[in-house]
C-alpha cells in the first residue's frame, strides 16, 4: 500500500452527537490550557514545601509548556497518520497519570519530571481537539461556532486556571491542582471511543528527522534564555545553547522543504492570513504569560493577596474573554477578521503597558483591575478570529497539522516569552540589587521592567493584524 493511500476508520457505535462531542473535546483543551497556569498561584507554596529557588521555580511553568510545545508538530503529524481520535485517548491518558504523579511528588526533581510527561501527554491530545473540531463541525457556520468556543477554551483556560488554582491551593492543596485533572481525564478517555468519530487518516512514516531537529531546537532556545536569567547573556552555556537552537531550526526548514511528508507542510503558509495568524499566536502568548506569572507574585508577594483572593481576582478577565469569544461568530460575517484581530491587539498592548506602571502600593482598583479588562476583551476579540483564519479553510488531510503548528506557536511562544521575560526580571533585579535597591521595590522593578517588555512584544500582534486580507470569515466553507 502506497504512503498516500488514505483509509476510512470504522465509525463509532453510537450515533454520531455533536453537542456531546464538542463537549468532550473542549472538556480536554480547557484541561490542558488551564495547567499552563494553574500552578502560577501555587508557586508560593511549592516553593516553600520541597525546596526550588526563585529562578527555578519557573521550571514548574516551563517544563510544561516546553514539553507541550516542542512536540506538538510531532503529536499533530502523529494524529493525521495513526489517527486522531486514538492520538487524543492515548494523549489524556498520559496527561491524566502524569497528573497523579505530580500531585505525589515528593520533591522538585519528581515534579519537572511529571510536568515534562503532562507536556508529552498534552502534546499528544492537543492537535487532535482542534482538528477533531474542524472534521466533525464540516458546516461553515457551525465550525466557526465550535471554533470560536475552541478559542474561548484557549484563551480563558489560561485565567480559569488562576482562579481554580487559587480555589484548591487556598482550601485544600496545591497538589489538589494536579489531582483535579484525574477524574476529568479518565471520564474523557472512556466517552471518547465511544461517541467521537474516527476521521479519515494516510498510512506513512512520521517525519522523524523533522521532529528530533525541530524538538531539539526550541528546547536548546527556552533552556537559552531561562539559563541567561541566572547565567547571563556571556556565560558559555548560555551562548552555546541559542547558537544550537538557531542551527537546529534552521536545519528543520531545510528538511521540511526536501521531505515528501513533512511534519509541518510548508503549504499551510502559503495563506498570507494565515501565515500571519500563526505569527500573532506565537508573539501574543509571549506578551500575556508574563502577566500571569509576574503578576500572581505581585498580588501575592508585594500586596499579600491570599491564594484564593489571588485567583479571583482574574476573574473579570475571564468572564470578559468568555462572553466576547461567544459574540465572535456574529462579528465575523459582519467585520470580517481584520478589525477585530487589530482592535483586540490594541487593546491587548493598553493593557500590558499599564502594568508597567505598577509601583509596591499599587491597588487592585484601578492599576490591576484596568489592565486585566483591557487584556480580557483584547485576548477575546483578538484570539477567536486567529483560529478561524487558520482552521477555517484547511484541508482536511492536513487539520492535525495545522492544529499542531497552531498550538505549537501558542505554546513556544509562552515558554520563550516567559523565559525571556524572567531573563529581563533577572538582569533588572541584579542591576537594581548592585545599585543598593532592596526589597519589595527591587522585586517591583524587576517585574515593571518584564511588563514593559512584553508590551513591545505585544505591539508586533498590532502591527501584524494590520496586514490581514479583510474577508468575511463565515462564509469559508469547509474544505473536504
Amino acid at each position: 500500500m502506497s504512503q498516500q493511500t488514505i483509509d476510512r476508520a470504522p465509525a463509532p457505535a453510537r450515533p454520531h452527537r455533536s453537542g456531546l462531542v464538542l463537549a468532550i473535546i473542549l472538556t480536554c483543551q480547557l484541561m490542558l490550557v488551564l495547567d499552563a497556569t494553574v500552578m502560577n498561584v501555587a508557586l508560593p507554596r511549592i516553593q516553600s514545601d520541597l525546596g526550588f529557588s526563585a529562578t527555578g521555580l519557573s521550571w514548574v511553568m516551563t517544563a510544561y509548556s516546553l514539553a507541550f510545545g516542542g512536540l506538538l508538530l510531532l503529536g499533530g503529524r502523529a494524529g493525521d497518520l495513526f489517527g486522531r481520535r486514538r492520538m487524543f485517548v492515548a494523549g489524556i491518558t498520559v496527561f491524566t497519570l502524569a497528573s497523579l504523579a505530580g500531585g505525589l511528588a515528593g520533591s522538585a526533581t519528581l515534579l519537572i519530571t511529571a510536568r515534562v510527561l503532562q507536556g508529552i501527554g498534552a502534546a499528544m491530545a492537543g492537535p487532535s481537539t482542534l482538528a477533531l473540531v474542524t472534521t466533525t463541525f464540516t458546516e461553515a457556520k457551525a465550525r466557526v461556532r465550535a471554533l470560536a468556543l475552541f478559542s474561548a477554551m484557549s484563551s480563558g483556560g489560561f485565567a480559569i486556571g488562576l482562579i481554580v488554582g487559587g480555589l484548591l491551593t487556598e482550601w485544600i492543596s496545591w497538589r489538589a491542582a494536579l489531582f483535579i485533572n484525574v477524574p476529568f481525564g479518565v471520564a474523557i478517555a472512556l466517552l471518547a471511543p465511544r461517541f467521537v468519530a474516527e476521521p479519515e487518516r494516510r498510512r506513512a512514516h512520521l517525519d522523524l528527522p523533522g521532529a528530533v531537529t525541530g524538538t531539539l531546537g526550541v528546547g536548546a532556545l527556552v533552556f537559552a534564555f531561562t539559563h541567561a536569567a541566572s547565567g547571563g547573556w556571556g556565560n558559555a552555556v548560555t551562548l552555546g545553547s541559542l547558537a544550537a537552537g538557531l542551527a537546529l531550526l534552521a536545519g528543520f526548514v531545510v528538511i521540511e522543504a526536501r521531505t515528501a511528508l513533512p511534519l509541518v507542510p510548508l503549504r499551510l503558509f502559503a495563506d498570507r492570513n494565515r501565515s500571519a495568524a500563526y505569527v500573532n499566536f506565537f508573539l501574543a502568548p509571549m506578551a500575556m504569560m508574563s502577566m500571569f506569572f509576574f503578576l500572581t507574585q505581585f498580588m501575592q508577594d508585594i500586596r499579600h493577596f491570599a491564594a484564593l483572593a489571588t485567583g479571583f481576582a482574574f476573574l473579570p478577565m475571564a468572564v470578559l474573554i468568555f462572553g466576547i469569544s461567544r459574540l465572535v461568530p456574529r462579528l465575523l460575517p459582519r467585520y470580517g477578521p481584520k478589525p477585530l484581530a487589530v482592535t483586540g491587539s490594541v487593546l491587548m498592548v493598553t493593557g500590558v503597558t499599564w502594568l508597567a506602571l505598577l509601583t509596591t502600593d499599587s491597588p487592585y482598583f484601578p492599576a490591576l483591575l484596568g489592565p486585566l479588562l483591557l487584556m480580557g476583551l483584547g485576548g477575546g476579540l483578538a484570539f477567536a478570529p486567529l483560529n478561524v483564519i487558520v482552521m477555517a479553510t484547511v484541508p482536511a488531510g492536513d487539520a492535525g497539522a495545522a492544529g499542531g503548528v497552531l498550538q505549537t506557536m501558542q505554546q513556544v511562544g509562552s515558554t520563550l516569552g516567559l523565559a525571556i521575560l524572567v531573563t529581563v526580571f533577572g538582569s533588572v533585579t541584579r542591576s537594581g540589587a548592585a545599585a543598593g535597591t532592596t526589597g519589595p521595590q527591587l522585586v517591583v522593578d524587576g517585574m515593571t521592567a518584564a511588563f514593559a517588555t512584553a508590551a513591545v512584544i505585544a505591539a508586533g500582534t498590532v502591527l501584524v493584524a494590520l496586514t490581514f486580507r479583510r474577508q468575511a470569515a463565515a462564509t469559508a466553507s469547509a474544505r473536504p
